[in-house]
């Protein structure tokens, strides 16, 4: 399992494009998915953090670390994918696991604190339940 989040110390929270985030700092992010992957990690998950920047690295970043091993889940925060300024990044990101970890699920989050909620939900075959 792998959480891909912008380095929480890169945003600027006061901005316009993080509104959607009222509250959040640098230090909430940082210690919210902390506490995810120790969540992860109790029940019986191996989570791992890839921290990107909002520049044309962030692929470089997420593609090494995808290279590095299998992971069988993505999760790509909601810091990359709310903000509009952040859509091609997003994209980008997107290709990147598909790319270099085709057979990964992918999940999104909507805050650090709904992190295990998200890679639970891509853990659980929705598809199989008949109707």
């Amino acid at each position: 399992m792998l959480i891909v989040g912008i380095d929480p110390y890169l945003i600027d929270f006061t901005s316009a494009e993080y509104a959607a985030f009222p509250s959040l700092n640098a230090q909430k992010v940082e210690a919210g998915i902390k506490n995810a992957v120790n969540h992860l990690t109790e029940k019986g998950y191996k989570a791992d953090v890839c921290w990107t920047d909002f520049g044309n690295s962030a692929t470089d970043i997420l593609r090494k670390k995808l290279q590095l091993q299998p992971f069988d889940s993505v999760l790509i925060g909601a810091g990359i994918r709310v903000p509009e300024q952040n859509f091609l990044l997003f994209e980008q990101l997107i290709n990147i696991v598909h790319q270099y970890a085709p057979s990964a699920r992918i999940c999104f989050n909507t805050h650090p604190g709904d992190t295990v909620i998200a890679v639970e939900r891509s853990t659980t075959n929705l598809f199989s339940q008949k109707a």
